[in-house]
């Protein structure tokens, strides 16, 4: 199994983003995406990732034909009701087909998080490190 550590940067090639920050989190289930505005247009879920104040903010309109919508629990241990999208992730060698939910991560310092389920039986969690896949990346280069 591949080591992760508290944190890292990840690639989300199914909507174009290299590098983004993410937070390792096994006490969360499932992964979010920070995102401020999303919509559902003519039965199609549009939303924009990110925020204008986000260095790796691109201004992209995502629409996605297939979405879901249900209650997950924020750190706070309300429910919120959130849009789940499913994406390729890409972690060292592995892409992975994950869902994510979209949610207003704006105060939080990572605008993606990823929890246990796609974690589980792939990766171990070394707490005590952080960016071993960004790091990895750059020594291939």
């Amino acid at each position: 199994m591949q080591i992760l550590g508290r944190s890292d940067r990840v690639d989300l090639p199914g909507l174009g983003l290299q590098n983004i920050h993410a937070k390792i989190d096994t006490g969360a289930y499932t992964c979010s995406l920070h995102c401020s505005t999303a919509a559902v247009v003519n039965g199609k879920l549009e939303f924009i990732l990110l925020d204008e104040e986000h260095p790796e903010f691109t201004g992209m309109k995502y629409s996605f034909k297939k979405y879901t919508q249900r209650e997950i629990k924020n750190s706070f241990g309300e429910a919120e009701l959130r849009y789940v999208i499913k994406t390729t992730i890409k972690i060292f060698d592995r892409k992975i087909r994950a869902e994510f939910s979209l949610s207003d991560r704006d105060k939080l310092r990572f605008p993606v998080l990823l929890g246990r389920k796609i974690l589980r039986n792939r990766f171990i969690i070394d707490v005590t490190k952080k960016d071993l896949y960004f790091q990895s990346k750059q020594k291939d280069q």
